[in-house]
């Protein structure tokens, strides 16, 4: 009895002093990751974690709900041998092909259907663009080269004078940052967790001279998110209920994971969190051009530049979007931990979209992981078929 009594003090003595010192090296937020994310069997966020955290509505209009059309051969043409491998490697839960605005193929697994939430992860920061692209055209935002500090003024480092809204938006801003998912310790762990994120990203120093590279830190984007609320008055979720979801004829309304119940701020370089036929609409609106049923509800010449490469060493990406040249076409898309993804061929009319568990590998000499190129020609392979 004597020994069960001793190891049960010294237990308690060794978690109280692992407790304070996480207080006082300030990684705290870890208990929130050891609660939400390693208690339920992962090692990173996953596709449902939205159900552990605090949670903004975005509201649809359930008067201007707007149904995709469904192609007269929809589902017709079975999906490829080399696409069902993929998807049972990579644990696909949903697999989509709009094409001509119509919805030819839909396939949806592991008991999730059209309807499933599902965690976007970086997708977000596409979404988080248009709302500073709709802040530009409503002039709530002078120009894209307003001055960060003129919103934040508690901005620091050597250059915090020098960073400019568009640096934000596309990944140019040098900031201070560690785009680690897996370490524990990393900025990126600490503000997917902690209850404070304002708090967190003003302590955030502007160390490198911005405008001059891309580096991609999502970071930028929930600064973005900041100067925004600053700009517009008004909290992410609802901007972008108003401007863009009614709008667009959402099915569904979306939700936004918060740093903190009610007056918290969104999460918004990820953690977006809706359907694949809705993540899709953003795929049509950029496709159009910012046009929705002959309303442009986004500025044509913004949705240009954002498709567009902004910087020599980083060709794939423009303002929130990834671009890849492939198949001797343009392509751009939303892009989000894991594979998610909503991948736009303008020249063909064609959305695809892919969600699910993992995605494939990536290397240092390709910055697009390799089954997104799986995910474009089976389309095409599927599609070739149709005639035959």
């Amino acid at each position: 009895m004597k020994v069960i009594k001793s190891v049960l003090k010294w237990s308690i003595l060794v978690v109280v002093l692992l407790v304070g010192l996480m207080y006082v090296f300030k990684v705290e937020y870890l208990f929130t990751a050891v609660r939400t994310i390693y208690f339920n069997g992962y090692k990173t966020a996953f596709l449902d974690d939205y159900k552990y955290f605090p949670t903004r509505r975005i509201p649809n209009d359930d008067a201007n709900i707007q149904l995709w059309p469904i192609a007269k051969d929809y589902n017709k043409v079975p999906a490829t041998a080399k696409l069902e491998q993929t998807h049972k490697d990579l644990q696909t839960i949903a697999y989509l092909i709009i094409k001509n605005d119509s919805l030819w193929h839909e396939s949806y697994f592991e008991g999730y259907d059209k309807d499933s939430y599902t965690n976007s992860f970086s997708m977000a920061k596409s979404i988080v663009s248009a709302a500073f692209g709709k802040a530009l055209q409503l002039e709530q935002i002078k120009d894209e080269y307003a001055k960060v500090v003129d919103f934040i003024p508690e901005l620091k480092g050597r250059y915090k004078d020098e960073l400019t809204v568009a640096d934000l938006s596309k990944m140019s801003s040098g900031l201070k940052w560690d785009e680690a998912y897996y370490s524990p310790f990393s900025i990126m762990t600490e503000v997917y967790f902690v209850s404070d994120l304002r708090k967190v990203m003003r302590g955030i120093d502007v160390v490198d001279q911005p405008g001059k590279e891309f580096i991609y830190k999502s970071g930028d984007t929930e600064m973005l998110t900041m100067v925004l609320e600053k700009a517009t008055g008004e909290n992410l979720s609802d901007y972008v209920s108003k401007h863009f979801w009614k709008p667009m004829g959402a099915e569904s309304s979306a939700i936004w994971q918060l740093d903190h119940k009610n007056t918290g701020i969104e999460k918004s370089f990820c953690c977006f969190t809706s359907n694949a036929r809705d993540f899709a609409r953003f795929g049509k609106l950029y496709k159009d051009y910012g046009r929705w049923n002959g309303k442009q509800i986004l500025d044509s010449v913004f949705v240009s530049k954002s498709i567009q490469s902004q910087y020599d060493n980083g060709p794939e990406y423009g303002y929130g979007w990834w671009l890849v040249n492939y198949r001797d076409q343009d392509f751009f898309y939303m892009r989000g931990h894991l594979g998610q993804f909503v991948i736009v061929s303008p020249k063909d009319d064609l959305i695809i979209v892919r969600l699910g568990h993992l995605k494939g590998v990536q290397t240092d000499e390709d910055p697009h992981s390799n089954d997104l190129y799986v995910y474009i020609d089976e389309a095409y392979n599927m599609l070739g078929k149709r005639d035959e």
